[in-house]
């Protein structure tokens, strides 16, 4: 006799995952997948060997062939007639290798920066929106409380929190102090 399964349930939605934040993440989503399908053929190439050349996998193959290299070229292995002893072909190998790697890296870490830079983009305008939405709240609760007569500690700061930031001020006021301690 079979034990019967109890029925399977949807799992509960977690706590604090909004149908916004469920919107946002599949948003994410696809624009990952657009990407990776507009990603030229170049691109393609240079992010599997990266991936490649960042895994155990091609440390292994490594060790096995420059390995087995050094090993037959000191005459360690009897069977085998050393081919470059001196070692000059195994280090061109080496540095021709090492060249292309570098350049394919270099290739991957620049798509990443661009798709780094139009998300920092993205985190700006956000908070710059985020941030301007509080200053109108601020205005408007502050308006609420003097037409209510309420008066709290922070009403001497309140005129202060009630403007918008210049994003540009704000980078010149940066720039600016960089410069300074530059200068010291």
């Amino acid at each position: 006799m079979t034990a019967q399964r109890p029925p399977t349930y949807a799992p509960p939605q977690a706590p604090g995952l909004s149908a916004v934040l469920e919107r946002n993440i599949q948003a994410l989503q696809a624009r990952r997948k657009r990407q990776e399908v507009e990603a030229t053929l170049q691109d393609r190439i240079a992010d599997a060997i990266t991936r490649f050349t960042g895994s155990m996998r091609f440390v292994y193959l490594h060790l096995v062939l420059f390995g087995g290299w050094i090993l037959i070229n000191l005459g360690w292995i009897p069977m085998v007639k050393p081919w470059d002893p001196s070692f000059v072909v195994l280090a061109m190998i080496a540095s021709v290798e090492a060249i292309f790697l570098s350049t394919f890296v270099l290739i991957s870490q620049n798509r990443m920066a661009a798709v780094s830079d139009k998300r920092a983009d993205l985190d700006l305008q956000i908070s710059l929106l985020a941030e301007h939405e509080v200053t109108k709240l601020v205005t408007l609760v502050s308006s609420i409380a003097d037409h209510l007569g309420v008066k709290t500690e922070i009403d001497a700061e309140l005129d202060v929190i009630r403007q918008d930031v210049a994003p540009d001020a704000v980078l010149d006021k940066i720039e600016a102090s960089q410069v300074q301690k530059g200068t010291e």
